[in-house]
């Protein structure tokens, strides 16, 4: 029997990477499946790649009206929401000491501010039951170079997890947080690596791992797939770390 069968589900930055294999995986366990990202043409590649009836919407996470045309959209089509996967995410890697203003804001508008408002939107439509995932990162429990922004942004998700774990538990809401390591996607190609230093920085990441490779989107996908289905019932309020035991070195 499907996982989600009867389901909505909603997936923030579910065009590419792990937010992408989310989707495929709930698609195919039943869940009617909404994606957002940027881009328009992006996210309608990603729609044919889903298939099962999925509908994408572009926007930008860190803008709140974004969220309430999303949620009105949402709720107009299904009249409700049972699983909100907040994964959209930018990283940059820079030293503290070189960080601009600009790049501090970008990171936090998109990895905490669009992880605030939009669930702050989306708790109206999702059902009694439901279960929320936000998608953190490793970097918030484990000093990486260049990762002290991007960190902090990923930090303030733990916090809020733990806080609307509470808030919502009157309702039933589940709400956790699903925190990637290094991962073999396409955001690896934006982190300005020059491509003669790629395969030396996948050596080294792997190295650093205890089951000495990089994840795959499909391994984080299945991971949310426990998350928002009754696998996952008895399950709020945890950092579920994916990442092949690298907090552990």
């Amino acid at each position: 029997m499907q996982m989600l069968r009867d389901k909505v589900a909603l997936v923030t930055g579910g065009n590419s990477g792990i937010g992408l294999a989310a989707a495929k995986v709930f698609a195919a366990e039943g869940a009617q499946v909404v994606i957002t990202g940027r881009r328009r043409d992006v996210v309608d590649q990603a729609v044919r790649e889903i298939g099962f009836g999925a509908l994408g919407i572009d926007g930008d996470v860190a803008e709140p009206a974004h969220h309430d045309r999303v949620a009105a959209e949402v709720a107009e089509r299904f009249g409700r929401l049972d699983i909100y996967m907040a994964n959209a995410g930018i990283n940059q890697i820079t030293p503290s000491a070189e960080v601009s203003e600009a790049e501090y804001d970008a990171q936090f508008a998109v990895n905490t501010r669009g992880v605030f408002f939009g669930v702050q939107r989306m708790v109206p439509i999702l059902r009694d039951g439901g279960s929320i995932i936000l998608v953190g990162s490793l970097a918030s429990e484990k000093v990486l170079d260049g990762h002290a922004v991007y960190a902090g942004s990923k930090a303030a998700i733990g916090a809020f997890a733990r806080s609307w774990a509470i808030e919502l538990k009157g309702r039933g809401i589940r709400v956790n947080v699903l925190s990637p390591g290094p991962v073999d996607t396409a955001i690896l190609d934006k982190l300005g690596i020059p491509p003669e230093r790629r395969d030396g920085f996948e050596a080294a990441m792997a190295a650093a791992i205890p089951l000495g490779r990089l994840g795959q989107p499909g391994e984080l996908a299945r991971a949310a797939l426990f998350l928002a289905s009754d696998a996952g019932s008895f399950v709020t309020g945890i950092n579920l770390r994916v990442d092949g035991g690298m907090a552990l070195l």
